[in-house]
């Protein structure tokens, strides 16, 4: 019998780095709605996300080296970094190593963000949902554990999490001008007219 401990851990981490990401992404959305408003500032919420961020990709790399030590299926390196070319299920294998991929190129322009400019920067960062649904389709279709009723459910609460947060951030939009300016007493003039 071979040893399943590096298919064990490659499963493990591979759902690891899927929870990661979803929670990467709710802090980003937490960062521009404000859904706490004042109760949670802005610069703690963007540390949690930029260290959940390396932590997912932390999971993706641990995901991939656990895929090359197993013995189990046989996937090469050319196979985790070319989309496509693995044996095991290519087209759902592939979409992992382009989710991967793009959230590698996210995370570097984090620290390139005042060279490309922000406008540039906020565009790239909408494929964050690429990377989350590439990472979702890559789960359901290619990960082993999909079809048990608790991974199932991981990937619903984590696709519902994500459309509440984004639905949140497009519907609510938080008021900077009325959270971060006190209440004005009336002026003279006003007190007058009234």
């Amino acid at each position: 019998m071979k040893d399943p401990t590096f298919w064990i851990l490659a499963r493990a981490s591979g759902l690891a780095a899927y929870v990661l990401i979803t929670l990467s992404m709710l802090a980003g959305l937490v960062v521009k709605s404000r859904p706490f408003g004042r109760a949670v500032k802005a610069a703690s919420v963007v540390d949690v996300h930029r260290f959940l961020t390396i932590l997912a990709l932390g999971g993706v790399v641990i995901h991939a080296a656990a895929i090359l030590l197993d013995s189990t299926i046989h996937i090469g390196p050319a196979a985790l970094l070319v989309p496509g070319v693995a044996t095991y299920r290519p087209l759902w294998t592939g979409l992992g190593i382009v989710a991967a991929d793009l959230a590698v190129l996210i995370w570097i322009s984090f620290p390139l963000r005042k060279r490309i400019g922000a406008r540039v920067w906020r565009k790239l960062h909408w494929a964050t949902y690429g990377v989350f649904v590439l990472a979702t389709a890559h789960g359901l279709m290619a990960g082993t554990d999909a079809s048990q009723p608790w991974a199932f459910d991981l990937y619903l609460g984590a696709v519902g999490s994500v459309a509440f947060a984004t639905g949140w951030r497009a519907l609510v939009r938080p008021s900077r001008a009325r959270a971060a300016a006190p209440a004005r007493p009336a002026s003279p003039a006003t007190e007058r007219s009234a």
